[in-house]
């Protein structure tokens, strides 16, 4: 007869009992897997994103070695060169091969400026952020970065540009990773032979159409090189304190009253203004030009003279963005008045 449960036996019982306990640890069983599975397959995602995190921050971090609005800036000066250059004969392609190569000789010489100067930017407030002395990228790896870029520019340059501006490029590599930077720590001269590589852009641009080297390229060049003067002296006064601590002997640094260098604020800012109306004068561009340039010159000018006068950091920041103002605007006048 059946008991009150409905079962015949008590092995009937026993039987029921063990297939509920293996039911249970079953569905216990799958459960854990379950959550197993959820639990990897959430960990799996993290790392995914933790990765891809990972790569767009590395990306960015090489971006940054660039330098890209210096870079933006060296290429419109290059862009202004060559077409004032080419004359009636613009080619496109040409100029397009022209700016790209020039572009990645930039990115190159700026990262491995940067590669040379990573331990002194570990000590300045406003270079520790920079990929090296961050930590976001190995040296080994911007090295490798910057050679891979200067030698990629320079097989462009002379296959697909000309021989002349491949040799100008080399030029820049040399004077500004080989000579300047590590002049920069031994006298306060560094600026002045800096200027030198520095000043090459517009003329790379104008032999990289025109094919020579001719006087009113050479003016070109002397706008470019005498701007540097008043533009990275203005920047030494800012930051003369996190420079000594640095080590690095920009001129402010050196001199302890500023004499010196307001003295040559003054006088490139004045040889700067005659200097950079000589693309009217030899027929480059137009009236537009030169009104343009007058103006932008003697605004430069004064605000020098104001920054000799008071001496202050805030003069010294204002001609920072005078200076950073000037150039784009000169160069697009002479492009738009020709």
């Amino acid at each position: 007869m059946s008991n009150k449960n409905g079962f015949n036996s008590k092995e009937e019982q026993l039987r029921s009992s063990r297939f509920g306990k293996t039911n249970l640890l079953s569905y216990s069983f799958i459960y854990r897997k379950c959550i197993q599975g959820f639990t990897m397959n959430a960990v799996t995602a993290d790392i995914q994103d933790n990765r891809t995190v990972t790569f767009f921050a590395k990306l960015g971090a090489y971006f940054e070695l660039t330098k890209p609005r210096i870079a933006f800036m060296l290429v419109l000066t290059s862009a202004a060169g060559f077409y004032v250059g080419a004359g009636n004969g613009f080619e496109i392609r040409l100029f397009a091969n022209s700016m790209a190569a020039i572009a990645l000789l930039a990115f190159g010489v700026a990262t491995l400026n940067q590669y040379l100067e990573r331990r002194i930017d570990r000590l300045m407030k406003r270079t520790e952020t920079r990929p090296l002395p961050s930590g976001r990228l190995k040296p080994i790896e911007a090295l490798v970065f910057g050679l891979v870029l200067c030698i990629a520019a320079e097989i462009y340059l002379f296959l697909a540009v000309n021989a002349l501006t491949g040799f100008l490029g080399l030029i820049v590599i040399a004077g500004y990773v080989f000579v300047y930077t590590p002049l920069k720590r031994v006298t306060s001269a560094s600026t002045a032979i800096g200027a030198l590589p520095g000043a090459m852009p517009p003329l790379m641009g104008w032999t990289a159409a025109a094919g020579e080297i001719s006087l009113s390229a050479w003016f070109l060049f002397a706008t470019l090189f005498l701007w540097q003067f008043p533009h990275f002296l203005a920047i030494a006064w800012m930051y003369k304190d996190q420079y000594k601590k640095a080590g690095i002997l920009m001129l402010p640094v050196v001199e302890a009253n500023g004499d010196v260098t307001v003295k040559q604020i003054l006088v490139f800012t004045v040889m700067l203004l005659p200097v950079s109306l000589a693309p009217f004068f030899f027929g480059i561009s137009g009236l537009l030009f030169l009104i343009g340039a007058l103006v932008l010159g003697i605004w430069f000018l004064v605000t020098g003279i104001q920054m000799a006068r008071s001496r202050t950091d805030a003069a010294a920041r204002k001609l920072l963005l005078v200076s950073v103002t000037y150039l784009p605007i000169y160069f697009v006048l002479m492009v738009l008045g020709r």
